[in-house]
Order: structure tokens, then sequence, then C-alpha cells
């Protein structure tokens, strides 16, 4: 009998492909890998450790998955990724039911690992995190069928202040470029239609192999390969945005517009203290030329309340730049010092002040949704069916304005059956809870004619 294995991956997409090259390795190597880690031999954890909320949640499920052992529902506990790499030794000294532990630079022994826990031994490796193998690892997909991420690159270099990534995943390094194709001309022909391209910094793509930014080269010959129908850029720094991307983003059919640029803040002294390149000036330009360029741009960014250095001045400056700018899509977190950083040395705002920031920002920026919403009102949008809901009686699916597991849903009805993982037109008829509302076009039937 093979032995079982059962997976829980959390945190980004980058650490997903991570889990889907572990169970691919494992499976080769003869073992099963169950949909759920109820009853399994070994149960891998693949934990993040970016933010404090995060490593609850790892923390959270090691927790759990000890309450499964304990009753004799599952057998070992392996803990991988960030949270691992970030306190190694420790998770096995102050969790005993943790039976062994690998390191970010270390995902390539995982067979080695199972292994020797299932044969009664302890395991604890790391390897060079800025050395680490980033082999042609095929994945075993834990996304549904239609869409994948394709991971370009390791690491960052880009030193940012208030981020521990650096130190939990190692200097960027890049993919050769031809291994990225061979990679997505297969996702294409097991039937993958959006491709979404990610690394910690997408934009960089390249430079340390070729020696100059090839992102936009990349994007062009992923647009060749027949079969992708969507191809969607997340975690593009604002600096390396360059004339030649901006052209094949805007040229391209199937690249989406919809650009994910995570700017953090505006106001130039924090910006300044957090290591961030560019300042107000820049950010602004640059948002003004991808509007220009880019017609029906959807753009999305990450913002933090309670950096160091955020007073109310700087904090009202925030407020006024997404009202000025509009960005369709925000995601809000309030600051936490991370230890091992430079900012967390740094005098902040506490916590209170940072949450309460927050939540002004959600408020504002749920107008600046709605309001985007109610635009899109009598558009027919192309729609990638995800599912059926029967309590709903009702589709659902995404929009090019929608990346999965970040922004919303659109809903709508058709008289056909629509086969999940294709695409559909929708006339929007309606919002409702912040998401779209809408019903097959052939369907429609304008009452007010």
């Amino acid at each position: 009998m093979k032995n079982t294995i059962g997976m829980i991956s959390l945190g980004c997409a980058k650490n997903q492909v991570n889990a889907e090259q572990m169970l691919w390795l494992l499976r080769e190597a003869g073992y099963e890998v169950l949909p759920d880690p109820d009853g399994a031999d070994l149960v891998i954890i693949n934990t993040c450790g970016f933010i404090e909320s995060a490593k609850s949640e790892a923390i959270d499920h090691i927790l759990a998955m000890a309450a499964l052992k304990a009753e004799g529902r599952i057998g070992k506990i392996l803990v991988t990724g960030c949270l691992a790499q970030r306190y190694q030794l420790e998770i096995l000294d102050e969790m005993p039911e943790v039976d062994g532990i690998l390191g970010t630079g270390s995902y390539y022994e995982i067979v080695n690992a199972v292994k020797q826990l299932l044969n009664g031994k302890t395991f604890a490796k790391f390897g060079d995190i800025n050395d680490a193998k980033i082999d042609d690892v095929p994945r075993i997909l834990t996304t549904p069928e239609h869409f994948a991420y394709l991971k370009i690159a390791e690491g960052c270099d880009n030193k940012c202040s208030y981020c521990i990534i650096p130190t939990l995943r190692g200097r960027f390094r890049s993919r050769r470029m031809e291994e990225l194709i061979y990679e997505a001309k297969n996702l294409a022909q097991d039937g993958v239609k959006e491709l979404i391209v990610v690394a910690q910094d997408t934009t960089r793509y390249g430079t340390d192999l070729y020696g100059r930014n090839r992102l936009a080269e990349l994007l062009k010959e992923l647009c060749r390969i027949d079969g992708l129908e969507w191809i969607r850029v997340h975690y593009l720094y604002p600096d390396e945005i360059s004339d030649e991307l901006i052209n094949v983003i805007a040229s391209e059919p199937k690249i989406v517009k919809y650009l994910d640029l995570p700017i953090q803040h505006i106001n130039d002294m924090i910006l300044s203290m957090m290591n961030r390149r560019g300042n107000s000036s820049y950010l602004r330009e640059l948002f003004r030329k991808l509007r220009e360029r880019i017609p029906g741009l959807v753009l999305r960014t990450s913002l933090i309340t309670g950096l160091p250095g955020e007073d109310e001045a700087a904090f009202e400056e925030l407020c006024a730049f997404l009202k000025e700018f509009r960005l369709e899509r925000v995601g809000v977190f309030a600051y936490s010092p991370e230890e091992g950083t430079k900012a967390a040395e740094m005098p902040h705002v506490d916590l209170d002040t940072a949450m309460q920031r927050r939540d002004l920002i959600e408020q504002i920026q749920s107008r600046i949704m709605d309001d985007y919403n109610a635009s899109c009102i009598g558009e027919v949008m192309r729609v990638l069916c995800e599912g059926y809901d029967p309590d709903e009686d009702s589709y659902f699916g995404r929009t090019f304005a929608d990346s999965p597991d970040i922004d919303g849903r659109i809903w709508f009805t058709s008289e056909k059956h629509i086969k999940t993982g294709s695409f559909a037109d929708v006339h929007v008829i309606d919002t409702y809870d912040g998401e779209l509302v809408g019903v097959l076009e052939e369907d429609f039937h304008d009452d007010s004619e």
C-alpha cells in the first residue's frame, strides 16, 4: 500500500507554486496525494511567515494538525515554507508535535524529508536561500483547471525596510525564458485558459540572467501560445515599468488590462524611510501615463497604514491620493513591525491608530469601487465562468478586472448550460454587495425599449 500525503498550503500564489511542485515530486516518488489531510500518513503544512496574521494562521493550522495527530487520525507532520525558514529549529523545540521542518531553500529535498520521517527519523534542513535551486519542476495544480500561476522568479533584491521577504526567500533569481515558455505551453495543453504571471517583483525579470529586463519580451512570447486566452501580470515594482512594457501590455489582446502595482504609500518621507525607489511625483505621473496609454485599465495596489513616520498629514495625503486617482482595486493593511527588519527598529504608529486608518482607507475605497461597479452597468463583459451556485440559481465568474482569490465575482444567469472554465459574454444589469450581476448577453432583453 502506498504511503499517503496530505498538503495544506498557506499564503501567496508563489508559495502555492512551491506546494504544487512538492506534490509532483512526491507523486513521482510513489506517494499517494490525498485531497484531504485527514487520514494521511504524513501532512505537509506549507506556511507563510510574512506578517503577524500570516504567522498566526500558520501556527493555528499546525496546532489543528497536532490535534488530529493526537487522535491518531494523521501520522507525521512536516512544516515547510516561510515560517519554517524564519523560525527554523524553534518550531521543533517549541512544538514537539512537529516531526520535521524544511526551509524555503530546500524544497527539492521534499522526497528525502518525507522518507526519513515515515521511517521514524527526524528531519531538518535549510539550504542556501540565495543559491537555492529554482529548477523547472512540474506541478500538480491545486488551482481550478482553467487558471494557473506562472512563477517567473524567486526571491527579491529590493530591501524594503519593512519587509522580511529577502530574509525568507533570498536574492532575486529569474527562471530561464525557455523553461517558462515550455511550462506555459504544457499548462495551455492541459486546459489552462488564464495564466497569472507572478514573482516578488515581476518587472525585474531577466536582469540577473540576461543583464537586462526581459519581462516585455517574455509576455510577447506567452501571448503566442495557443490555448491561453488571458495573461494577467501581478506585482510590478513601479520604477521598472518601461515604455516598452507599457506598449506590450497595451497592444497584446491576450494581456488583460489589469495591473497590480504595490506602492505601499504615497508620502515622500515614508517612501524614503521604507527604502522604496521613486517618489510621490513619479508614482502620480506613472499612474497618469498608464491610464493614458492603456485604455480601460484597471489598477490594483496595496497600501500600509501606520508605517513609521506616518503622521496625520501623511495619512491625509494618502487619502487624497486615492480620491484623486480612484484606483479600482486596493488592498490595505495595518502595519505590524516584523522582527529582523529595519522598520521594526523605527518609532511607529500604535496599532490601534494604524487599524483606524486602515478602516478609513477601506471606507474611501469602498465608495470608489461602488462607483466603478456602477459604471459597468449596461456593459457587455467577457466572463470566465468558474461555477454554478444552486442556492443562488446563478453562475459566477470573473471579468478581466478580477484576479482570483483577491477581487470579487460577477453573478449571472443563463438559459443554457455554461461550462466551468469557458468564457461567456455577460450583460451587466446591476450590482449587489460589491459585486456585479448580469445575464448572458444572448438572453438579455431591454425592457425599456
